[in-house]
């Protein structure tokens, strides 16, 4: 297989290191915590879905937080995958069409989140500063159609990382699921070292300003001309879902950013540099952190959302009272079928008992009328 040269020098263990190291507390802790967190950010981001998607009234804002709840959850539901990852000695057993799956739900989850914060940020603008348009043109419609063409968008973003996603077999036995910049090589001889860094600088500057600069850009755009509009016109009005957008632009940022500027030093870090080695133990650390944020975000959304956080509650009671109503009529329907049976033995031997009774009693009559004959 040809592959970028950087990436047959990574700095990682040997194979005895490497198991050694799977049978370290530390690791097993680690492996133990990634699992649980991918867990409860699965069961998380289902019950936000769900309530919003069957239980919450159909709005602008409601139709929002489900396109990036619906992007969480399929963030989160590619975590324990990468939980088997580290638990099999960080090597990669899935082979490689489910590696480029894998790593383009993760791409996909970056530039989804960061286009829906932007348009989220760019629709409050709107509200406040052109409100006339906002009330006749802003309606749930134009909103389905806004975050299907983000999807498609991040969709189209992403193709590049499946293309030149691949595994590469490493000299200590392992298998990285990682990029190899050397695939679909263009039509005449370049010199490969070339070609990898200007493939590998291109994807990461590529998600730096899509996913992170230029949505960042627009948000603070967007919330500074909303606050300098209200600052004129003396109104301090609390909105509480745009407590609930900064909460979740703050928790994107902090989670994303050091993993798009560790992408960044690794890709303008030349080969051998002690800064590469660093940076190449930081990467699927960052990246965690990256995948933190689909688990950070629904609890911002209950916190920031009081009516969210009770309809939440009012579901799982009608949840739960449903099961304990279906589980009380099946025991009452086992007591009456065992009360049925019950009474059936009852008749049962009463009977037998009348007819017990009934012969040893015509044997005597029988008897003494024989005597008396």
């Amino acid at each position: 297989m040809i592959s970028c040269p950087a990436n047959q020098t990574a700095p990682l263990a040997s194979p005895s290191t490497t198991h050694a190291a799977n049978l370290t507390s530390l690791n097993v802790f680690t492996i133990c915590l990634h699992g649980l967190v991918s867990t409860i950010g699965i069961v998380e981001n289902l019950l936000i879905v769900g309530v919003v998607g069957f239980h919450v009234r159909r709005s602008v804002i409601s139709v929002w937080i489900l396109n990036l709840a619906a992007s969480d959850l399929l963030a989160t539901a590619s975590l324990p995958f990468f939980t088997l990852y580290m638990a099999r000695g960080s090597t990669w057993t899935l082979g490689t069409t489910f590696c480029r799956l894998h790593s383009s739900v993760f791409f996909l989850n970056m530039f989804v989140s960061g286009f829906l914060l932007a348009a989220v940020s760019l629709d409050r603008c709107l509200v406040v500063l052109r409100p006339v348009w906002a009330q006749n043109y802003r309606d749930i419609q134009l909103v389905r159609r806004i975050c299907a063409a983000i999807w498609i968008l991040a969709v189209v973003c992403t193709v590049p990382f499946y293309l030149f996603r691949d595994t590469l077999s490493l000299p200590d036995g392992r298998i990285l699921c990682y990029y190899n910049y050397v695939r679909f090589p263009p039509s005449g001889h370049r010199d490969l070292n070339a070609l990898c860094d200007q493939r590998k600088q291109g994807l990461a500057f590529m998600k730096l300003l899509l996913a992170l600069v230029i949505p960042l850009l627009v948000i603070v755009f967007s919330y500074g001309a909303v606050n300098a509009r209200l600052a004129r016109r003396g109104c301090r009005r609390p909105y509480r879902f745009v407590r609930l957008v900064v909460a979740v632009v703050v928790s994107f940022v902090l989670c994303w950013a050091p993993y798009h500027v560790f992408i960044v030093m690794e890709a303008l870090a030349p080969d051998g540099h002690a800064v590469r080695g660093f940076v190449l133990k930081a990467l699927p650390v960052s990246a965690t952190v990256g995948f933190l944020n689909s688990v950070l975000n629904p609890v911002l959304y209950v916190f920031s959302c009081p009516d969210l956080c009770s309809k939440i509650r009012h579901s799982l009671g009608a949840v739960m009272e449903s099961v304990l109503v279906e589980d009380l009529a099946e025991l009452a329907r086992r007591r009456s079928t065992a009360r049925g049976s019950v009474s059936a033995n009852e008749i049962v031997l009463k009977k037998k008992n009348s007819l017990v009774t009934a012969t040893p009693k015509t044997e005597v009559e029988s008897l003494s009328d024989k005597v008396e004959d």
